[in-house]
């Protein structure tokens, strides 16, 4: 139980880190730092979700796109902000080509969007921890 809630923890913390970012005036520096932000905060939000299928609900998920699956199979999103989930997975794994000037102004486009979805997923389990 004390890994999940270390987990949690590290979801809200990167949250906030994502936020203040996004509140600051663009440019290439913060579209940068944005979309590294965005990395680690998908990172700690999937492997949250995967700690709490594994402790809570018993069942092993090893992927991103498994988890969010799964968390929609037990309720906690619908079919379109799943769908959102799955592709943000897909931008998080296009960040290793954020070098593309293109790729880089495609994901940072959304990261308002995928920020909202984050913090909506991550208050459903504030309760449950």
């Amino acid at each position: 139980m004390e890994r999940l809630k270390l987990r949690y923890n590290d979801v809200l913390r990167s949250l906030e880190t994502l936020q203040f970012i996004l509140k600051q005036p663009s440019s290439t520096i913060v579209r940068d730092a944005t979309i590294q932000r965005f990395e680690y905060t998908f990172e700690a939000l999937w492997k949250f979700l995967k700690e709490y299928l594994k402790e809570k609900e018993g069942l092993i998920r090893n992927s991103p796109k498994a988890c969010f699956k799964e968390i929609f199979s037990l309720g906690f999103l619908n079919e379109e902000d799943t769908t959102a989930c799955l592709e943000m997975t897909d931008r998080r794994n296009d960040t290793s080509h954020t070098y593309k000037e293109e790729v880089a102004r495609i994901i940072y486009s959304k990261m308002k969007e995928y920020f909202s979805l984050m913090r909506m997923l991550s208050d459903k389990f504030t309760d449950r921890i």
